[in-house]
């Protein structure tokens, strides 16, 4: 026998069918996400160990970018311009907060190509670091790994000789020379070699969660609709009693308490 509440039964399965796409929808979302990471993984792991090549070769114009040759090394030949050292602000590392230090790189050539040195913490006093080791001064050879400018932030500002953000432009400014602003680079090595600042890490090839997730969200779906199914034949069940009899069955039924179930073992004993 067919349930009654024709339209109820209706709102249900437009309410499922909802919830289904839904969750189809943010399972794909994650499917998206996952393929994302995966290609970071691979871009990392195609370009990092690469053997170094002149920045021209790699970004041709000063403005150059392109997103294949991230983390690809390229080989320097000039001399710091230390005096136009910057700190960025706000830089985690491994937890702590700190800054990076940008140095801008004068090219045999005249170009100049800002190099991110690495990480200093905070110090004693919350807006530098307690010690900024300067960079070689003379001729210099550097290896660099390349990564792409970041955005202006509006509305954050910085202390002289701090920027919020290695807004390469901004940089630029801040030089005064013709400067790459396609991307910069994290220092792999400097010959002659001083202290210097944490080494930046090779990225981990973790793709995250996103797999798991994009799975739970189609169980989800999955169990929403089987549910729905579930109740529509357990209706029909129902339907199919006596009049007299449908009220109890839908009624729920109540747990039983440990007492009552001790109290029954102990009469079946007897």
């Amino acid at each position: 026998m067919r349930p009654r509440g024709v339209r109820r039964w209706g709102g249900y399965v437009v309410l499922v069918v909802v919830f289904a796409i839904a969750c189809s929808l943010l399972s794909w979302w994650q499917w998206a996400r996952r393929a994302e990471a995966l290609g970071a993984i691979d871009l990392v792991e195609g370009n990092y160990d690469q053997a170094p090549v002149p920045v021209d070769a790699l970004l041709p114009e000063l403005d150059s970018w392109d997103p294949a040759v991230e983390w690809r090394p390229v080989e320097l030949h000039g001399h710091y311009l230390a005096d136009e050292a910057l700190l960025v602000r706000n830089r985690p590392y491994d937890g702590e907060p700190g800054f990076e230090q940008l140095v801008p790189f004068e090219l045999d050539d005249g170009r100049v190509f800002v190099v991110d040195r690495g990480w200093l913490p905070v110090g004693g006093e919350q807006d530098l670091p307690d010690d900024v080791p300067a960079p070689p001064s003379g001729d210099v050879t550097v290896v660099a790994r390349l990564r792409d400018g970041e955005p202006e932030l509006p509305g954050r500002s910085a202390p002289d000789g701090q920027i919020p953000t290695i807004h390469l432009p901004t940089v630029a400014d801040e030089v005064g020379e013709p400067t790459y602003t396609g991307g910069y680079g994290l220092l792999a090595s400097e010959d002659p070699a001083v202290p210097r600042p944490a080494a930046a890490v090779k990225p981990p090839a973790d793709e995250g969660p996103h797999l798991s997730y994009a799975l739970q969200w189609i169980l989800f779906g999955i169990l929403a609709i089987v549910g729905l199914v579930w109740a529509y034949r357990r209706e029909r069940r129902i339907a199919a009693l006596p009049v007299e009899e449908q009220e109890a069955a839908r009624a729920p039924r109540r747990r039983r308490s440990v007492d009552e179930e001790a109290e029954d073992a102990l009469l079946d004993g007897r």
